[in-house]
């Protein structure tokens, strides 16, 4: 059996999990989530307000705290998307229902797309229309990554931040 390159992030309970494609290279190096320099997650989440704080990559486990887990499409491999094979949609989706989160977030159109089941040029960013009443959420955000810069935008993760912050009222 293949070593995970990033152990997941999951609990019952959780408002929301973001769903990467697989551990970039940094990522699987340092063993954290979402941990090159040039990534604008962890500095986001705090923006937006789902931390108190803006944590480390090497803080990532504490955010759990926060309602927020992490897990990815592919566990074995690390690397950009086009060096990544071993996508598991199947496995993500059954751990999913076990946690049952109230929202999945992917941190890019490739990891919506994987998981939807249609092509990225498809697929707005944002809240996804419901496949499934008994699961979680879907949003599609914009990569966080340093090398997506051009395709920024902040509005789809404020957007997710402010339904999360409708769920708990």
């Amino acid at each position: 059996m293949k070593r995970e390159k990033l152990p997941d992030v999951l609990r019952e309970g959780l408002d929301v999990v973001f769903v990467g494609t697989a551990a970039g290279h940094r990522s699987a190096e340092q063993r954290a989530y979402y941990a090159h320099p040039g990534n604008k997650l962890w500095r986001v989440l705090h923006d937006i307000g789902l931390t108190p704080r803006q944590f480390n990559p090497s803080e990532y486990r504490e955010v759990l705290a926060c309602g927020i887990g992490f897990t990815d499409l592919c566990k074995t491999q690390s690397g950009g998307d086009d060096l990544i094979t071993d996508y598991n949609v199947r496995a993500f989706e059954r751990k999913i229902r076990k946690y049952r989160p109230r929202a999945i977030a992917f941190t890019s159109k490739k990891g919506g797309s994987l998981f939807l089941g249609c092509g990225t040029g498809r697929i707005v960013c944002g809240q996804q229309e419901s496949r499934d009443a008994d699961f979680p959420r879907v949003f599609v955000l914009p990569s966080p990554s340093g090398k997506a810069a051009g395709y920024w935008d902040i509005a789809p993760w404020r957007a997710l931040a402010e339904w999360l912050r409708k769920q708990k009222r």
